[in-house]
């Protein structure tokens, strides 16, 4: 070994010394990254699916999965195992020429990446080799000529890219086999083989076809074109097949396996812990450990459901938002359902996948908030209503629908405006009015005022805190005058986390709708579900700021108008529909993608986000916001010895230093460790709880979040005997400064 990694090192000095020279010290940067790389990957992927038929969309689909796979569970567990250095840190006269990385050396996952996607290109274009392995040997090379790795370390990411690829291509071709000819039977005859996708079963060519068929109505392929079609002799799949999967049971099992793997990614990514708590989660974690009717500014089940989660998996991350990726799933399996039997199942695929691909509901499947409880308890009214809204509707099923909006009533106060969605509803559709004169729709509404009574005890005990508190958000202190600026942002910032094509996509179809008379009723129902809460909140933006996750609920009965919509279009001729789903599902990943993992904006383009750009920066770097603030405690009590507690100045504060403080985190809820300093007046949760008083004589640590210098509170001046400013702590993630927050010393509590 000890010979080999002599030869390595001499290999590295000849490539990144030895051969230095100006020209290639100007060519190989581009080679390892450059900023036209990800555009140009996303035009070619965006025309091999809109032009490259049926063989295109499959080498795009297996070419994402398998990347993304092997990338994640081959090349990234081998690096935290192997924990190999980079060559710059042991070799002090290399020459760098890109920033350097943070990850371990063996393997190069660049070079892995380009070898596996050379493979897999080469299996569906034959020609694309001619290109393909060049680039991938002269990144490969750029690796070792810029200064990130050893020869060895890109011999080894080739020789796992290819390995992992020609894997994957197999274990997919060997399920595509065994369960597409039982499962989508209309789809596998297409292509029988992953592995020679130019391949027919006999029986493909039907009396009067061609050699180039055109795929069935509502077909994945459909109007696809191959620039070949070779008849292989292949073992057909039973008559029986044949006769029993439908179209509609085909995309059905489709929306399911796509489903179920959504589901198993975002788990597996809370597990990773590439992020942290949001100040909201940890302070409502804090709840959980207080279990009570209600709370002073939400409902009472985002506590109960962070207890459930915490009470399966401990009080970890992922204990507290597992309950996220699951009920994304729910939703998901509603959504399929639903259109499914109301309007085809390859609308509810679709919509499945639009859900999945818009960055503004991809929050709500990784953090859990009220938010992903009230979209499901929304989504849930707005299917059991449609069904009791049918002439043939019984009283139970309005009493689903009394339950699902009360437990959306217990999730979030807004759930009360899907009342007014059901008011114009019914205003709108005259036939549904006759349902007004039965006993359904009243005790549904009775179901949904019974709901309230849990907070309604709590306010009654806590001189209604709550009204007073949602009442002060709603108003402005100034007097009303038009606000464009705020009319701007709210379109801009909808139409960025909607996606721009499902935002104009979705105005459009809500749009037409109107103009159409209102002659569908279930278009109707999907937009009196939706278009209240959009619409209102969009001329609320006249009058104050919206924020982006307000309207959440009326996206999903939107999202289900615009693609009933555009199937309708669809399925009258408009072809145009489909490259731009293609277009907007692959940007709209991608950009999920991102979402999820900032980092990688640093990895493709080489540049790393200013803190302040970060969109991740409030889920980052609590550790170690709470490790600084748990050593100034330490310190302290070394000095005076005496009891130290810690007070924040924000409840998100004290909720992430509890959370990720491991004493802080012991005391909860009995004998706290942190606390939210004194108030005359309720500002949060923390004012009903025990505070500090009890602890006299003891020494605190008061921190809060500041860019410069600030005096301390009056308040804390006035119950300490001295307070001692200790400075600014630069609170930093990955070399960059996250947060800067200002800690001071309080001594002898009066």
């Amino acid at each position: 070994m000890s010979w080999l990694q002599s030869v390595d090192v001499a290999l590295f000095r000849f490539i990144n010394l030895t051969l230095s020279h100006p020209f290639l010290d100007a060519v190989m940067p581009f080679f390892a990254w450059n900023p036209f790389f990800i555009p140009t990957v996303a035009i070619v992927l965006a025309g091999l699916i809109w032009k490259g038929g049926r063989r295109g969309i499959v080498f795009v689909a297996l070419l994402l999965v398998i990347l993304a796979l092997g990338d994640t569970l081959v090349i990234n567990t081998i690096k935290q195992a192997v924990g190999r250095l980079r060559p710059f840190h042991d070799i002090s006269e290399a020459h760098l020429l890109v920033g350097k990385g943070d990850s371990a050396s063996m393997p190069s996952s660049h070079t892995s990446t380009w070898f596996a996607a050379t493979l897999i290109a080469y299996v569906y274009y034959r020609r694309s080799l001619r290109f393909m392995l060049p680039l991938a040997v002269v990144v490969g090379l750029s690796r070792i000529y810029v200064g990130v790795h050893y020869p060895s370390d890109v011999a080894s990411g080739a020789i796992l890219g290819a390995g992992y690829a020609a894997a994957g291509l197999w274990a997919f071709s060997f399920v595509w086999q065994r369960l597409g000819c039982a499962w989508f039977y209309d789809w596998w005859r297409w292509m029988p083989s992953l592995l020679h996708p130019e391949t027919q079963i006999p029986g493909a060519i039907a009396s009067g076809e061609t050699a180039q068929p055109r795929a069935p109505a509502f077909s994945p392929f459909e109007g696809a074109r191959e620039n070949r079609s070779v008849l292989v002799e292949v073992s057909p799949a039973p008559p029986v097949h044949a006769s029993e999967v439908t179209h509609h049971a085909q995309w059905l099992r489709l929306g399911y396996i796509v489903i179920g793997a959504l589901l198993l990614a975002r788990l597996g990514y809370l597990a990773d812990g590439k992020i942290q708590l949001s100040e909201d989660e940890a302070y409502q974690w804090i709840w959980s450990k207080h279990l009570a009717l209600s709370y002073y500014s939400k409902p009472p089940l985002i506590a109960y459901t962070q207890f459930l989660g915490t009470t399966l998996w401990g009080d970890t991350e992922f204990g507290i938002r597992f309950f996220s990726p699951v009920i994304a799933a729910a939703l998901s399996f509603l959504l399929l359902r639903f259109m499914a039997q109301n309007v085809s199942a390859r609308a509810g695929f679709w919509l499945v996948l639009i859900v999945s691909c818009t960055p503004l509901l991809a929050v709500g499947t990784i953090l859990m908030t009220i938010d992903p409880l009230l979209v499901l308890f929304w989504t849930a009214a707005l299917i059991a209503g449609w069904r009791a809204v049918q002439p043939d509707s019984t009283t139970g099923a309005w009493l689903w629908v009394g339950l699902w909006m009360g437990l959306g009533f217990l999730s979030k106060y807004s759930a009360l405006f899907q009342l007014v969605c059901w008011a114009i509803f019914f205003a709108l559709w005259p036939p549904a009015r006759k349902h007004l004169r039965r006993a359904g729709p009243w005790l549904a509404l009775l179901i949904t005022a019974f709901c309230t009574v849990p907070v309604l005890i709590w306010n009654a005990q806590h001189d209604w805190i709550t009204l007073e508190h949602v009442a002060s958000n709603a108003r402005r202190n100034d007097p009303w005058q038009p606000a464009l600026p705020f009319f701007w942002e709210f379109l801009g910032v909808q139409a960025g986390l909607l996606h721009p094509v499902f935002f104009v996509a979705m105005l459009w179809a809500l749009i037409a709708v109107w103009r159409q008379g209102r002659q569908n009723p279930l278009l109707l129902f999907f937009f009196s579900m939706g278009a209240p809460v959009f619409l209102g909140y969009m001329l609320f933006s006249f009058y104050k700021r919206v924020f982006p996750n307000w309207i959440v609920p009326a996206v999903l009965p939107l999202f289900c108008l615009m693609v009933a919509y555009w199937e309708e279009r669809w399925r009258e001729g408009a072809r145009w529909v489909r490259p731009w789903l293609a277009v907007a599902l692959i940007s709209g990943f991608f950009a999920v993608i991102i979402a999820h993992e900032s980092n990688l904006i640093s990895k493709l383009s080489g540049y790393r986000l200013p803190p302040d750009l970060d969109w991740l920066r409030r889920v980052r770097a609590w550790s170690e916001t709470a490790r600084v603030v748990g050593r100034a405690r330490e310190e302290q009590l070394l000095a005076d010895s005496k009891d130290v507690f810690i007070i924040g100045s924000h409840y998100g504060l004290v909720g992430q230093i509890s959370f990720y403080l491991p004493e802080a985190k012991k005391g909860i809820p009995n004998s706290p460790l942190v606390y939210y300093r004194t108030t005359s007046r309720p500002k949060n949760q923390f004012y009903f709880w025990p505070g500090y008083q009890h602890r006299k004589g003891q020494n605190a640590i008061y921190v809060r979040e500041a860019r410069q210098p600030q005096m301390p509170p009056k308040e804390l001046l006035q119950e300490f005997e001295s307070v001692t400013d200790l400075g600014l702590r630069e609170i930093k993630y990955r070399g960059r400064v996250f947060r800067t927050i200002q800690l001071f010393a309080c001594r002898n509590l009066r």
